[in-house]
């Protein structure tokens, strides 16, 4: 068993799920929005509708691809398929890439869906970069939760800790804010809390400056903000596969 019989199955497993119902459901709510969003709104609507259910849309994404990963792991783990594709002439590093590579083809393919009601509130081209940007924050997430549900095993505590570490990855910006904005700047405690914000902020993938709803009504992402999130999406996949690959070979399967 090779790479892409893997990623092949994985892929085979999200169209037979209730995954592709999810995303069906997500797009007639988004529309629902839309509609309702129409009748209150009374100035910028196609603006406002645009941000809004593009900021929806988004976490329904990263929600979808996150539960998407953790059950599919679980799953396999339970049915002892894990122990039967190891069992193959192949290295733990080829299982363990080919299910990203399948799980990546999901990401890909919630972010295109997902992204498709936000062309009747935005040009094609703000709404194809943000789509891009999408499918880079998504690749990061369902690394992580490769990561975290290989090394927690259990579906609640690696629930628990991709969604901790998108708040924060998200929230990375206000937490910065907060502890630069304290009024003593003299005491230890205020500036040990800047301290840890910055280095929170350097750790961790800034996807508070990734899938912004204002790009649909400002103009679209520009070339630094499509790179930057390209950037961190291979950075920050290699290094957390690299540490899910390290613990897959550390357990005794």
């Amino acid at each position: 068993m090779s790479i892409l019989p893997i990623a092949r199955i994985t892929l085979l497993e999200a169209a037979r799920s209730r995954l592709v119902w999810l995303v069906g459901l997500a797009l007639v709510a988004s529309l629902a929005v839309a509609g309702f969003l129409q009748q209150v709104a009374l100035i910028e609507v196609r603006e406002i509708q645009g941000a809004i259910i593009a900021a929806l849309l988004r976490a329904c994404a990263a929600f979808f691809v996150v539960l998407f990963v953790v059950m599919s792991m679980v799953r396999e783990a339970n049915d002892k398929f894990l122990e039967l594709a190891l069992s193959q002439p192949m290295p733990r590093a080829g299982y363990l890439l080919g299910k990203y590579l399948g799980f990546a083809a999901v990401a890909a393919a919630v972010a295109v869906a997902l992204s498709l009601p936000l062309a009747l509130f935005a040009p094609v081209a703000h709404v194809a970069g943000w789509a891009l940007s999408l499918v880079c924050e998504l690749l990061i997430m369902a690394a992580v939760s490769l990561f975290c549900v290989l090394t927690l095993s259990h579906v609640l505590a690696a629930l628990t800790a991709v969604a901790g570490f998108y708040v924060l990855a998200r929230s990375v910006a206000a937490l910065q804010i907060i502890a630069a904005t304290s009024p003593d700047t003299v005491a230890l405690a205020p500036r040990i809390a800047d301290w840890i914000a910055q280095g929170i902020a350097l750790l961790m993938p800034r996807l508070d400056r990734m899938t912004q709803s204002a790009w649909l009504a400002d103009g679209g992402p520009g070339v630094a903000d499509l790179a930057g999130a390209l950037g961190q999406a291979g950075i920050y996949v290699a290094l957390i596969l690299a540490a899910a690959l390290f613990d897959l070979y550390r357990q005794e399967l």
